[in-house]
């Protein structure tokens, strides 16, 4: 009887430990599904939905993937930061798409210990003085040094406009970086007019850009105003060069846009012709094939938040927050889609910039700029 009773128990702690073995590993998305920037936030969800599907299981568990929408705003994305944390108990999250929802979420990530990677945040608070806030994306103060070393030699300005989105924490201070590097290195700013989300009729900055003469405009800023913006300038007869940034670049832009957008130049993240890793190439493959779509950047890169915090967990081999947190602090030559990357102490990534420009109704990769 007592060796039944131990055989049977041994059958129990056997299935007891294959049980745990197998319980899904939680980790948290929270992106824009509705709202203003919807289209980020779709598009990042699809990339990473693709690569849960390419890569399903961490130190042989399921991924459990569980999504807020942050609805575009500031206080839902805390609100789902602090949800997907006490409800859903996730041991690491993803997001957000742009740096205000990111900083709103991120002070919540950072209180509770809980490690985050934004795909596509490029302002530099977001990881100022964070522990537990990554990112795979470069930040503004490149993105400015590139984007006015781009309009002096290669769109040879000498002179810019400049137009940004006032109440968008992104827009405002990667004007102010263009706009110190471009005085830097010889260039002027000839005008400086500014909106606020939602704005439709651009009419009276652009006139006022207009009477200014510039080589450029240079517009940081998300794609919905920067396709109306293009519309009605190229309307008035404005029609120098347009230079953006990563926020510009998404589908809408050249849906809204049509041919006022011909020859936007961006500074970017990602362009597929410029994969390189085999994650990289067999996550295209995949993607294209799923979806039915192109790879854009945004999908590209919440992937590469997906695979970074999956790399992390391995490496960590834990799911305790703080041990998956060490291990992004110390990712090295990761090979993510988007390319190789390193994580510097402060969160920020070592890695590739990009610059595309729109041709013949199509996002077209002209070069890439090494860190």
């Amino acid at each position: 009887m007592v060796r039944t009773i131990c055989a049977l128990l041994m059958v129990l702690s056997v299935f007891a430990t294959c049980t745990a073995a197998a319980e899904p590993v939680p980790i948290g998305a929270y992106l824009p599904m509705t709202g203003g920037v919807a289209a980020y936030g779709q598009m990042g969800w699809s990339g990473i939905s693709v690569a849960r599907n390419m890569e399903p299981e961490v130190l042989g568990r399921p991924v459990d993937l569980m999504l807020v929408d942050t609805k575009s705003d500031k206080v839902e994305a805390a609100n789902a930061v602090s949800r997907l944390i006490e409800k859903d108990k996730v041991v690491a999250i993803i997001g957000e798409m742009i740096s205000g929802n990111t900083l709103a979420g991120g002070d919540i990530t950072e209180r509770r210990q809980i490690p985050m990677v934004s795909p596509t945040a490029t302002n530099p608070i977001v990881t100022q003085g964070k522990k537990y806030i990554f990112r795979v994306c470069f930040t503004d103060p490149d993105q400015g040094d590139v984007a006015a070393k781009l309009a002096r030699d290669t769109l040879k300005a000498k002179t810019a406009a400049l137009i940004y989105d006032i109440s968008q924490d992104y827009c405002v201070a990667l004007a102010a970086y263009f706009k110190r590097e471009f005085a830097r290195g010889g260039g002027k700013i000839v005008s400086e007019t500014k909106f606020k989300s939602g704005d439709r009729d651009f009419t009276p900055q652009l006139s006022s850009i207009k009477a200014s003469n510039p080589d450029i405009i240079y517009a940081p800023i998300y794609y919905t105003e920067c396709a109306l913006i293009a519309k009605q300038a190229r309307e008035m007869g404005l029609n120098v060069p347009i230079l953006t940034g990563d926020g510009a670049q998404a589908p809408e832009l050249i849906e809204l846009g049509g041919k006022a957008v011909e020859g936007v130049y961006f500074t970017a993240h990602f362009h597929k012709a410029m994969i390189s890793t085999e994650r990289g190439k067999q996550f295209l493959v995949r993607y294209e094939k799923e979806t039915g779509k192109q790879l854009d950047a945004f999908a590209a890169m919440a992937a590469d938040a997906y695979f970074i915090v999956l790399d992390a967990i391995e490496r960590a081999h834990s799911t305790d927050s703080r041990k998956i947190r060490d291990a992004l602090a110390t990712t090295k030559d990761f090979e993510g889609v988007t390319g190789k990357m390193s994580i510097k102490p402060d969160g920020n990534p070592v890695k590739a910039m990009v610059i595309n420009k729109v041709a013949d109704g199509k996002f077209v990769y002209v070069t890439t700029v090494n860190p």
